[in-house]
């Protein structure tokens, strides 16, 4: 697929005659909406003030409110809960870590690195346990998580993966390779290979968000929506921290910026984190006909080996939602509005989904959508509290938050209440990294990477199967991305 996409490449996509394209995703399509909570009223006074009602804020407030019921939290949300990649995201509750593991080992050994990826792993069950005592149904199934190659090439790179993942945290019965003829099956086209861990789950985002955002709102937790936060001011003297919006200043004694993707709309923050642009697309529900031939009886969620991979689930409703990057990054980190995605992220998404499952082809698309996640210059995730300026954050999850959010919460309660955990000792926490160059760097840079990075796909999946081997671009664009 090409930078510019055709009509003609457009035309044999089989859309719905329900068919949207944004309304933020098809997540909240299925459950509505939420009916919008009131804005903050005016100045105001608590103990932690959060900026950003997403996984990340949510969670922060519940594991606060729940080891300290008598403190004063408030959220501030722009647009209302699970708007941003909460609500957007592709629905996999998984155990994977983003970042560079030797970057952390560099700071804080092995050992370190290793503690962290079990409590990644820890952090799943963790995620399904709350959810069940709450009361939220998300639609979840932990079934595991699939990953597969689909040339030789792609097959080599999984062995060695796995062989890497090894050494770092996981044990074999955490991942490993699936045997020929393994049930449940799961019928993908051309398939040369798959690996398994147990470590995930399928979940319907915004259910999981709008439960949690409930919950916290029964602890006690104020929740402002339609607020835009402008800046995040740090201790001063004896001024306290504030969250300056355009309804009023709110003082507290600890500020959160929860903001992942939307980060670089904050004053002094364009920099920080890389808005970077996922698309997804959601069938209609696939007959049952189709589903025979296809199996995916374990609801496991999928991914692909390439290098500009995809990501994707059978739903509750027994629909395929699948995303990928699509148009990554925007000039000037520019972002989409209501989760509008561009035609060619739609035939790319499509064109993966009816390669690993032809049968599908006929099968309409009912919704297409986008969202932006947070990318740190060094694609490594991070959790703080900086103590003298009473400002602290979590994010740079770089598309695998909707467990690392889980576990972040859990840290800044801690850090929050001065507590010396085994949380506060993981490597990740405090974790600091330079800013993104400035325009047009940012820009020219991500198109060479993603381009490279689908031009070795191609060479891949051409290249005969005995001479089959990773293209020497995808190397050139891990080094230039810095990760």
């Amino acid at each position: 697929m090409g930078l510019f996409t055709t009509a003609a490449q457009l035309r044999p996509i089989p859309r719905s005659s329900r068919f949207v394209n944004g309304s933020v995703s098809f997540w909240f399509r299925d459950i509505g909406l939420p009916e919008r909570r009131d804005p903050l009223p005016g100045t105001a006074d608590y103990d932690v003030c959060i900026v950003g009602a997403g996984y990340t804020g949510l969670w922060t407030a519940y594991y606060l409110k729940k080891a300290q019921p008598d403190l004063r939290i408030a959220v501030v949300e722009r647009e209302f809960a699970g708007f941003g990649a909460s609500g957007r995201n592709g629905g996999w509750l998984s155990a994977e870590f983003a970042g560079s593991r030797e970057r952390y080992a560099q700071s804080h050994g092995k050992s370190a690195f290793i503690a962290l990826q079990r409590a990644m792993m820890s952090t799943v069950d963790e995620v399904v346990s709350v959810a069940d005592a709450e009361g939220i149904d998300a639609d979840i199934v932990k079934g595991g998580m699939r990953l597969v190659a689909t040339n030789t090439a792609q097959r080599d790179r999984l062995a060695e993966d796995i062989e890497y993942l090894q050494e770092w945290g996981y044990w074999p019965d955490d991942i490993h390779m699936l045997p020929e003829g393994h049930t449940p099956s799961l019928a993908i086209a051309d398939a040369v290979a798959c690996a398994y861990s147990p470590h995930a789950a399928r979940v319907q985002p915004a259910k999981l968000v709008t439960g949690l955002a409930r919950a916290v709102e029964a602890l006690g937790v104020t929740i402002f929506e339609g607020t835009a936060v402008e800046e995040i001011r740090p201790r001063r003297g004896v001024a306290r921290p504030a969250v300056v919006t355009d309804h009023g200043t709110v003082y507290a004694d600890h500020v959160v910026r929860a903001t992942e993707g939307f980060t670089s709309t904050l004053r002094g923050q364009r920099r920080e984190w890389l808005p970077m642009n996922s698309s997804m697309i959601a069938t209609e529900p696939v007959p049952a006909r189709v589903w025979d031939k296809i199996g995916w009886e374990g609801r496991d969620v999928l991914g692909d080996t390439a290098h500009a991979y995809v990501y994707a689930q059978r739903t509750a409703d027994d629909r395929i939602a699948i995303g990928g990057r699509g148009v990554p990054y925007r000039f000037g980190s520019a972002q989409d509005k209501d989760g509008a995605t561009q035609p060619q992220a739609i035939a790319e998404l499509w064109h993966a989904l009816t390669r690993m499952f032809p049968d599908v082809a006929e099968v309409p698309v009912e919704h297409a959508w986008s969202g932006v996640l947070g990318v740190p210059r060094d694609w490594c995730p991070s959790v703080h509290m900086d103590t003298e300026t009473g400002i602290g954050w979590a994010g740079g999850y770089v598309g695998s938050g909707v467990a690392t959010s889980n576990l972040a919460g859990r840290t800044l309660r801690d850090l929050i209440l001065g507590r010396d955990t085994e949380l506060t000792r993981l490597p990740w926490v405090g974790h600091r990294v330079r800013g993104w160059e400035p325009e047009p760097l940012r820009w020219v840079g991500t198109q060479v990477i993603y381009g490279l990075y689908r031009t070795a796909d191609r060479r891949e999946s051409k290249t005969p199967d005995e001479k089959a081997h990773t293209s020497r671009l995808a190397g050139i664009a891990t080094r230039i991305a810095g990760r």
